[in-house]
């Protein structure tokens, strides 16, 4: 008896030792927890003024078009007018949807546009200056989807954001490095030096009076005083004094467009994600299929054998990516073959846990042309039970580093996300592909990959990252940490990541973040790894609806993320 009271005493100490642990790894890195609504997004200000928008009775929609705007004042690298986006969204009553405000090639834009008369590739000619400028279709995204579903008045939605340009926002540490290390540059194609320079300080209050003025005649003057009014005529005015090839004409006839999102099953998950012309929803789906029948609980986070599947779920995707994907507007794109079981287990069938699949051997699938790291997403989920996913960006940070000064905002470089030579190596040594070759009024291929994820039916999480090519990848991660391992939505996002794109042959993995013991046995079974190309993988934000119908949300300690919420 003795000896049982002693034994029975150890197994209950051992447990509850156990679930101290559980309880406490649930709890200490959460983030922030709220009761009813919240938004996530790369700066405070942004994140403060759509839960303000929320809090007088608006919903995500209306939060949407404010947290939007306030990015374009405070968080300028990326935040915009002069970009585009897309939207995914799942109401209260489970109706889903997705929004296109992808920028446009100009009505002047040519195939051979950015080649030289011996047909080489022009270089920075697509990347820097007036001519890498598509038409921008921000403003026509938010008003589309304000219009639609939002509650509130454009002109109560947009007064806190105009507040905000007018009496300023907080520079940090981060964009004082950001300003320093563009100074020359917008120097140069702006011929002169720009209020964002080298010379503004972390801890400096900034003011941008004339975005205001922008703000200001838009909330007055609605949607079409960007494409049509006197704020269309200025930017064209500056435009084509500069050199550009955008028109009254391209300003005018830009429209936003509802999409059918991309809609799969992985597990007891239900994932609605961007279709064409965003790479992103097909490629997330292709992957998590072919990786659904390995048990990655079971192999571990960042396992040997977790990051081989991902890896080689990951080169087959991208293989097929650019080859296909482009303008469904312009190209034929067999989305139901290439997303279809039958198909996606035949791709992974060559694949061994022994050795890397070496990539000529992986058949179809063209890298595509140069995409810009620099974007920016922000996820919403409001009081009455809708969500949003939101990407937005000028491509490159501070796009074409052209700035407006007199409307307040820089201009995208978009153009370069097309194929400058489809076939052949561009600038950047990557090869373009037909598919996503250039003709006036098409859209550009994207990565963006904004997702909300249900679970038996109900909002289970709503998330997205900036990162170019590697943003597929952080938001495949992202939804696995949470769904495979167990992670909190902080957890999930701040989690080390790597990525795979087919070509180059490499593994990017951050640096210091992975066990050496790991990457060595990825080596000597023929992965290349690369620590240095990519010193951080996406800055995902993320909200995660908890078992008690509570909020998290994940603001990726990477940048200056911040979650707000009531």
């Amino acid at each position: 008896m003795r000896n049982l009271f002693f034994l029975t005493f150890i197994l209950l100490l051992f447990n509850c030792k156990e679930a101290s642990k559980k309880t406490k790894k649930i709890t200490k890195n959460r983030g922030l927890v709220t009761d009813k609504a919240m938004v996530v997004s790369a700066r405070e200000e942004a994140s403060k003024i759509g839960i303000q928008i929320l809090k007088l009775g608006g919903n995500a929609f209306d939060a949407m078009m404010a947290t939007e705007m306030a990015l374009a004042v405070a968080y300028p690298y990326a935040g915009n007018l002069g970009g585009g986006g897309f939207l995914i969204y799942r109401l209260s009553d489970g109706e889903i949807g997705a929004l296109d405000y992808r920028e446009k090639a100009p009505l002047a834009a040519t195939k051979d546009m950015y080649l030289d008369e011996d047909g080489n590739v022009i270089s920075g000619k697509s990347t820097v200056g007036p001519f890498a400028i598509g038409v921008p279709g921000t403003i026509a995204g938010i008003f589309k989807a304000q219009e639609r579903f939002g509650k509130l008045d454009v002109k109560t939605i947009l007064q806190p954001v105009i507040n905000l340009a007018d009496t300023g926002f907080t520079i940090t540490d981060n964009q004082e490095r950001r300003f320093r290390n563009y100074d020359s540059i917008f120097t140069v194609v702006n011929r002169k030096q720009i209020p964002f320079n080298k010379t503004v300080k972390s801890g400096t209050n900034f003011t941008n009076t004339y975005l205001a003025k922008t703000l200001e005649r838009i909330a007055n003057n609605g949607r079409d005083e960007f494409y049509k009014g006197e704020t269309a005529k200025l930017l064209v005015d500056f435009l084509q004094a500069k050199g550009a090839i955008i028109t009254l004409e391209d300003l005018a006839k830009y429209e936003a467009k509802w999409r059918k999102p991309i809609q799969f099953q992985y597990d007891d998950l239900t994932i609605t994600s961007m279709s064409p012309p965003s790479s992103g929803g097909v490629c997330l789906n292709q992957i998590m299929i072919m990786v659904e029948d390995f048990d990655l609980s079971d192999y571990g986070h960042n396992s040997l054998k977790t990051i081989q599947v991902l890896v080689e779920a990951e080169k087959r995707a991208y293989a097929d990516r650019s080859y296909y994907l482009g303008d469904p507007d312009f190209v034929t794109i067999p989305q139901e073959t290439l997303t279809s079981n039958v198909y996606l287990e035949n791709r992974m069938k060559d694949f061994s846990f022994e050795a890397a699949t070496a990539v000529d051997s992986i058949s179809h699938g063209k890298i595509l042309g140069y995409e810009s790291e620099e974007t920016t997403h922000y996820s919403i989920v409001d009081q009455f039970g809708n969500a949003i996913a939101v990407t937005t960006t000028l491509n490159g940070g501070y796009g074409s580093k052209v700035y407006a000064e007199e409307l307040g905002f820089f201009l995208n470089n978009e153009m370069d996300d097309f194929s400058s030579k489809p076939g052949e190596p561009n600038y950047y040594g990557l090869i373009g592909a037909e598919a996503n070759s250039i003709v006036p009024e098409k859209r550009m291929l994207s990565s963006m990959t904004p997702t909300i994820v249900e679970k038996d039916g109900e909002l289970l999480m709503t998330l997205g990252t900036p990162g170019g090519s590697t943003i597929i990848t952080s938001v495949l991660q992202t939804i696995l940490n949470v769904h495979e391992f167990d992670m909190t939505m902080q957890e999930a996002v701040n989690a080390p990541r790597f990525h795979n794109q087919w070509l180059p042959d490499e593994i990017r993995m951050e640096a210091n973040s992975f066990d050496k013991g790991i990457i060595n046995q990825l080596e000597a079974k023929g992965y290349t790894i690369n620590e240095s190309r990519s010193p951080i993988i996406g800055i995902v934000d993320g909200i995660l609806v908890l078992d008690n119908g509570k909020l998290e949300g994940g603001a990726d300690k990477r940048g200056d993320d911040t979650a707000v919420g009531f």
